[in-house]
């Protein structure tokens, strides 16, 4: 064979062995993207050096950033967690793809950094905020920029929200959900209800916040709405909306793009939901002090339909009889605490539909716990409102049932004075009920001594108004004591002891709940 045909066949060779090699590297490819190994695409939008950086080391990158990691996990074992910031940021800038180091860099800074910062002052906690904030935008900014499509940091962003904003497992979850509320409450209004001007901007505000709204925070509007028709109504001030609106998007992202995400992760998701949903239920309204500037958290009455509704979704999606079981006891606790609620806040006509639907759901499981008997058809709703409060305090104790009446005749007239005129109704309801039912269910023991009867209702009232207008040993606001003082009927406020409000005492129960 001559020297020019064996050039030939070496070349020939060779560009069949290139063509092989294209062909096969396409199929390596297509298997990293979906394995989710590595990314072929360069990156978009990303920073000069980063983009050199992850162009230039080639598969070194992997290297170095294993040998990170490792030491990262040291450092985690010594409890070093700031320095541990500074690797897990060099390590997401060698591997901006890879979604468990973004994961974990954000959870160290919302958990472990920043618990190590105590209050600055009485109930505040700043410096310990602002490291929470830092692991939400590390995640919502830059995490899911490049990773747009991947379950985990969904779930972990919207964790959170759920999680560390919206429980109580950190002793400064007030102030961060008072924080947040005010940076949401420009976007959402009074009400954390206001997105439909952010979808339609008539103002030059209204446009400038809804930009500001999906620029700063990556909240959609017209997602927002979509969120709240599907699984609300939600106050959007409040952290559940967003821990419900990122899951969302998480599994909107998961079903795009099936077969890239880890079961487990898109499942965590639906649980966000869900648990977010039933968090809602219990803390998801805000009620405003207007004197003290001030607010407390009270149960979303208006989710109770869609919290069922997704106890009923998740019973039917589960295939393990165990899981499925406490699913039921889950919904069954829920609809006893939604009639309950909804009796405080006056609701009765739908207090008395979920407590039916209880009925019809579990007839055969007690609702009082440690009362075997208390099967629903064996009550009424009132009886099942006044167990509530008894199973509180002990039944028999005349000291402690006057107090538990005390408690609901003051919560009455706070609501009151601030404005929440059916949740006073309700408390002021409740408290005759408590009343009504100690006594009736004396009967001879009064006689023998082994229950002693509570002093009458109206001295009861009596006290517990004159306690809350007392300007010697104030227990309201002066603002608060007007107005209260206005809504029954009093005169201005003197020095003297405020004047009775109610006819002098009998023992005659009252007859029916009626407007403090």
């Amino acid at each position: 064979m001559t020297g020019r045909a064996r050039k030939f066949i070496l070349l020939l060779l060779a560009a069949v062995l290139l063509a092989g090699g294209s062909q096969v590297q396409k199929s390596l490819n297509s298997d990293r993207q979906q394995l989710g190994l590595t990314r072929a695409a360069p990156l978009k939008d990303a920073p000069p050096l980063l983009a050199f950086t992850t162009v230039a080391l080639g598969g070194f990158r992997g290297l170095i950033s294993n040998f990170l990691w490792i030491r990262a996990n040291d450092l985690q074992l010594e409890d070093k967690y700031f320095e541990m910031v500074q690797l897990a940021d060099w390590i997401t800038d060698l591997e901006p793809h890879f979604a468990q180091v973004w994961a974990f860099e954000a959870w160290n800074m919302a958990w472990n950094i920043s618990v190590k910062f105590k209050e600055n002052g009485p109930g505040d906690y700043s410096d310990r905020w602002r490291w929470v904030q830092a692991g939400m935008r590390l995640l919502r900014d830059k995490a899911l920029k490049y990773n747009p499509d991947n379950a985990l940091l969904y779930q972990q962003l919207a964790w959170i929200f759920q999680s560390k904003l919206g429980q109580n497992m950190d002793d400064a979850d007030m102030y961060y959900k008072k924080e947040w509320a005010e940076e949401m409450t420009p976007f959402f209004g009074p009400h954390g209800t206001n997105y439909e001007q952010l979808i339609h901007p008539q103002t030059a505000e209204a446009r400038t916040n809804a930009l500001r709204l999906h620029e700063e925070f990556k909240l959609d509007p017209q997602y927002v709405k979509h969120v709240d028709e599907e699984w609300g109504p939600f106050d959007w001030r409040l952290p559940e909306a967003s821990a419900i609106y990122w899951a969302a998007k998480g599994l909107e992202q998961a079903e795009a793009h099936p077969g890239m995400n880890k079961a487990f992760d898109v499942m965590s998701l639906r649980r966000v939901i869900f648990q977010s949903m039933l968090q809602t239920f219990h803390h998801g309204h805000i009620i405003a002090d207007p004197f003290e500037h001030t607010y407390a958290l009270a149960p979303n009455l208006d989710i109770i339909p869609k919290v069922n509704e997704a106890y009923e979704t998740m019973y039917a999606q589960e295939s393990d009889p165990g899981q499925k079981n406490g699913i039921l006891t889950a919904q069954r606790n829920f609809l006893r605490d939604a009639v309950y609620y909804l009796y405080q806040d006056n609701r009765i006509a739908q207090a008395q539909k979920w407590f039916q639907y209880l009925a019809q759901k579990f007839p055969d499981k007690p609702i009082i716990d440690g009362d075997p008997n208390s099967l629903p058809r064996n009550l009424t709703l009132d009886q099942y409102a006044v167990a509530c409060v008894q199973e509180n305090i002990n039944q028999t104790s005349q000291d402690e049932v006057t107090a538990a009446v005390q408690g609901l005749l003051a919560r009455s007239y706070y609501n009151l004075a601030i404005g929440q005129d059916a949740r006073a109704d309700g408390f002021k309801r409740l408290a005759i009920k408590v009343y009504q039912n100690y006594n009736a269910n004396i009967g001879p023991l009064a006689a023998t001594r082994e229950r002693i009867p509570l002093p009458p209702f109206d001295q009861i009232n009596r006290m517990v108004v004159n306690r809350l207008l007392s300007p010697q040993q104030p227990m309201l606001s002066y603002a608060a004591r007007a107005v209260l003082r206005t809504q029954l009927g009093l005169p201005a406020e003197t020095n003297a002891p405020p004047p009775a409000t109610t006819p002098a005492p009998t023992n005659a129960p009252p007859a029916a709940a009626s407007k403090p």
